[in-house]
């Protein structure tokens, strides 16, 4: 059995230190000095994050100013997604490690069964089948949970975790969101349409094909009840032992640099 880190976030922070964190970690995953970590965070307040090939313009600044969101680019690829009522999942490997062999696809469908059973665990009948993402990408809209990727899990034929996943400096990282409950289309009051009537149809897309735990659970349940079942899933899944950790006084640091230079800077996200 072989272990990982296990660093769970249960006092949420703003979307910019989130996303300069899971850097932070690919740095040192890269770097040998940490283990491959599992991450699992949440986000106040909410935010808006782009996938990092997403046109800028496909946000909304003055409506996310009205709300009091944030707004951040992922290192991540994808498409948009609105982070609040959700637990997030970060996972950082090298790429040797058994998880992460392969091509991007094979390691979707290897992490998703650890997504399965952590759903099992929920008692939720979860699948995740392929999908021809290439195509669907270009037909869709600005919003990540209006399609199915890779081995992304849906239940009842409603997406219901989205990821995307980084490879570089010998690592790779994949992200994660858990929708906990509220609604799902509330992302198009973030996003910029020509008209409303655009916005109304794509929140109407989403509404179609996306779902969150509440909603298919019949109840809401608690951010600390889906991390908890969510390690509990990837160790048994994997033979893994996860060895609860905390980020280094290095990773610490460089991820205050990195919310500095890149996540928390406006320019950069805007780069798109």
């Amino acid at each position: 059995m072989t272990q990982m880190r296990s660093i769970l976030e249960s006092e949420f922070r703003d979307g910019a230190w989130n996303m300069a964190v899971d850097s932070a970690i690919v740095d040192g995953v890269a770097a040998g000095m940490q283990p491959p970590t599992l991450r699992l965070y949440g986000w106040e307040p909410f935010c808006l994050s782009l996938g990092y090939g997403q046109r800028a313009r496909e946000a909304d600044l003055l409506a996310l100013k009205a709300r009091g969101w944030d707004l951040v680019r992922r290192p991540t690829g994808g498409k948009a997604i609105l982070h609040g009522d959700e637990l997030t999942y970060s996972l950082c490997l090298p790429l040797d490690h058994p998880l992460a062999r392969g091509d991007v696809v094979e390691s979707y469908r290897r992490i998703s069964i650890g997504l399965l059973r952590a759903l099992e665990r929920l008692s939720l009948p979860a699948s995740a089948q392929h999908q021809g993402a290439s195509v669907q990408l270009r037909e869709a809209g600005p919003v990540c949970f209006e399609l199915s990727s890779h081995y992304e899990i849906t239940v009842a034929g409603y997406k219901l975790i989205g990821s995307a996943q980084l490879r570089r400096k010998g690592v790779m990282l994949q992200h994660g969101t858990i929708p906990l409950c509220g609604d799902v289309a509330r992302i198009c009051d973030a996003l910029a349409f020509e008209s409303e009537g655009d916005r109304e149809a794509q929140r109407q897309r989403v509404r179609e094909r996306a779902s969150t735990l509440a909603q298919v659970m019949r109840r809401e349940p608690s951010w600390t009840e889906v991390a908890a079942a969510l390690e509990r899933g990837t160790s048994e899944a994997f033979d893994l032992t996860l060895v609860r950790g905390q980020l280094s006084e290095c990773e610490a640091a460089q991820a205050e640099a990195y919310k500095a230079e890149r996540f928390g800077n406006l320019e950069w996200t805007n780069k798109r």
